[in-house]
């Protein structure tokens, strides 16, 4: 008699070459067994860049939710048009809604679909990943490419309103947005726009918008009530009221292209590259931000690493670094491509490497809790074509699950 497993999680899996993609669902049980199910492909669409679908996520009997940036209307796919993509998304933690980024015309940064020659836009889903998906407003913003924090009462800060910032890479600036839904006269509306502009910094006097700014790195700290914005082409960050969104400090912060905030709340993660200390190593850099008093408190040189993307898992008890390649011909000879990098959170403010998994080039990953605390890590390794189960507890690689046939580029996320 054949013993049956509990399937514990479901990954959605989407991989392709940046132009045409498909999703593949992988159902994993508590033996590390998976269950393969392709989403059918359609036919791409052929439309301009502005007008192809968004996929929003998949629904639990496997179909495909995708918005038309056009009509705005959401549809269910039985068949994913093989040009839709999952756009780049944050969620608002306080009412649980997406916020899709749209950094629009590859050339001028304009959504002219909704903005004109104005700027982008977000768009705003609730239940994206549900028969009962809904769009609740498409929001001009400034031009991107975008990204996004999200500000609420705390314990420490009541007075902080909900509000949604959006940094605006091309202009230089912050679009703030109301996030209350109790207040009609802001909720999902652009109340008024920051301009970043460090006038000492620019090599034009009467420079504005656009400007050098560049933000990449936008944070919200509950313990202060302050947003953190990087403004990566000054090497400064901006400390901001949300109340009044007004800059009230400028520190430097110099050497780090983005940051993150660490649960709690009470510090500030920034991460960079040093390509020019050594022309052989590319040097991966981190610095820990005490959001209390704006000192940084602990560094972190990591020699032929260059961090892609960063993830804290669900209860940010670790930090994990995916790698990727930068830096000159002789650099990239000894760069480790092939390599997850692990830290622990509960050693902060002290920055400690927890392991290093040489898994191969890691396109995303995905958390699965077990009775709430870590239990698995999912990633997506595109060019062998394989979904990587990770045991969190003990850093050690499970299983390498055959999912699609290999491609350039993936990213999943947990299925609900």
């Amino acid at each position: 008699m054949t013993q049956r497993t509990t399937p514990i999680a479901q990954i959605a899996y989407y991989h392709g070459d940046r132009h045409t993609g498909a999703l593949t669902l992988v159902n994993i049980d508590t033996q590390g067994e998976a269950q393969i199910h392709a989403i059918p492909s359609a036919p791409a669409s052929a439309l301009p860049p502005l007008e192809k679908p968004v996929l929003l996520g998949v629904t639990p009997a496997r179909q495909g939710v995708v918005l038309d940036p056009k009509t705005k209307k959401i549809s269910l796919c039985d068949a994913l048009p093989a040009d839709s993509f999952p756009a780049h998304v944050y969620r608002d933690p306080y009412s649980g809604h997406d916020w899709y980024m749209n950094d629009g015309d590859k050339d001028s940064g304009n959504d002219t679909l909704n903005c004109g020659q104005q700027g982008s836009s977000v768009s705003v889903v609730a239940d994206s990943a549900r028969p009962q998906a809904r769009l609740l407003a498409t929001i001009c913003v400034g031009r991107g490419h975008h990204q996004a924090a999200f500000t609420a009462p705390s314990p420490h800060a009541p007075q902080v309103p909900r509000r949604a910032f959006i940094s605006n890479l091309k202009d230089g600036t912050l679009s703030v947005i109301g996030a209350d839904p109790n207040d009609a006269a802001t909720y999902l509306k652009c109340i008024s726009t920051l301009n970043l502009c460090e006038p000492e910094k620019e090599s034009l006097p009467d420079t504005t918008i656009p400007n050098n700014a560049y933000p990449h790195g936008l944070v919200y700290s509950p313990v202060t009530g302050k947003v953190y914005n990087l403004n990566n082409g000054y090497g400064t960050v901006a400390i901001i009221d949300p109340a009044t969104a007004r800059i009230e400090k400028r520190i430097d912060f110099k050497g780090h292209s983005n940051l993150f905030i660490a649960a709690g709340g009470r510090y500030v993660i920034g991460r960079g590259a040093d390509r020019k200390r050594d022309p052989h190593h590319v040097i991966a850099k981190l610095s820990v931000l005490d959001a209390t008093n704006l000192q940084i408190v602990d560094t972190l040189d990591i020699p032929d690493i260059y961090i892609s993307k960063y993830y804290l898992n669900g209860d940010e008890s670790k930090l994990y670094l995916t790698t990727s390649v930068s830096g000159s011909p002789e650099q990239q000879q000894h760069l480790k491509t092939d390599t997850l990098v692990v830290l622990d959170m509960h050693a902060l403010p002290k920055l400690k490497i927890n392991a290093e998994l040489r898994v191969g080039p890691i396109g995303g990953l995905a958390f699965y809790p077990e009775h709430g605390m870590p239990r698995y890590v999912f990633a997506s390794h595109a060019p062998a074509g394989e979904l990587i189960m990770i045991d969190s507890a003990h850093a050690q690689v499970i299983k390498r699950i055959p999912a699609h046939t290999p491609c350039e580029y993936s990213r999943i996320w947990l299925a609900t």
